[in-house]
């Protein structure tokens, strides 16, 4: 960034790791901002080399490091930063000094892969649809799904009031009365293809995230967590549309 140049306040904040840049947008709606010693607002841009930026009081800091750290999420814990009723979260499977915040999400019941940074503007882009990043997943379903349901299922064509995307779907094996398969999404809302599956008469009984880009959860056992190795963050920011030159991962021990 050069100096005198503008950005929006929202990915400033992200950009000194205080969320992604949806949740820097809920920090900036309640109020918690301010530019200059005024009250910020949605939508303002801001010159961070110029003007004093502070969240709850205190001046906005940006890390010299980013931290990019993969966890293996267990069933029964929330990809959130913190729950109001003290159920487990990500972050109490990790010891790390620094804020760091989950990409995207996995239901409670569902498991596996999980990204976690302080790198807001990479977070962001990873779940944008615009940017058509790829997540895999492994989906044990009930019953033996039909060449015509598969076919449903890789086209939309779901009796769903909000039409899914399409997604790549192909059987990797069966396991007595249930089936496991392999879906591939660039785009999916909110409980996608627990939804899906449902609908097309095939519930969900087991629902693990094994891959994101090409950055793969690999053997690494439930509840653990490693750091990211230089490329394998180069290969996820070139997906991102970002430029591949960083300073990555701190210490956390």
């Amino acid at each position: 960034m050069t100096s005198g140049s503008r950005e929006r306040l929202q990915k400033v904040l992200a950009r000194a790791g205080l969320g992604s840049r949806r949740a820097c947008e809920e920090v900036i709606r309640q109020g918690r901002v301010t530019v200059d010693g005024r009250v910020a607002h949605l939508g303002q841009s801001v010159d961070p080399r110029r003007q004093e930026v502070r969240v709850d009081g205190r001046p906005l800091h940006f890390p010299e490091k980013h931290t990019y750290l993969l966890l293996h999420k267990p069933p029964g814990v929330l990809s959130t930063v913190r729950d109001p009723h003290g159920r487990p979260t990500v972050l109490d499977l990790v010891p790390a000094p620094t804020r760091l915040y989950p990409v995207g999400r996995l239901d409670r019941e569902s498991e596996g892969l999980i990204l976690l940074t302080d790198d807001g503007e990479l977070a962001y882009r990873l779940t944008h649809p615009r940017y058509q990043v790829e997540k895999e997943y492994h989906v044990l379903v009930e019953g033996h799904p039909s060449l015509e349901v598969l076919s449903r299922w890789r086209s939309g064509k779901v009796p769903l009031e909000e039409r899914p995307a399409p997604a790549r779907v192909e059987v990797l094996r069966t396991e007595g009365e249930m089936t496991w398969l392999r879906v591939v999404l660039r785009e999916g809302r909110k409980r996608q293809i627990r939804l899906v599956a449902e609908a097309l008469g095939h519930p969900v009984r087991r629902l693990v995230r094994v891959r994101l880009d090409g950055l793969r959860l690999g053997k690494l056992p439930p509840g653990a967590w490693r750091l990211l190795r230089p490329e394998e963050v180069a290969r996820l920011r070139r997906a991102a549309g970002l430029e591949t030159s960083f300073a990555q991962n701190d210490e956390l021990m």
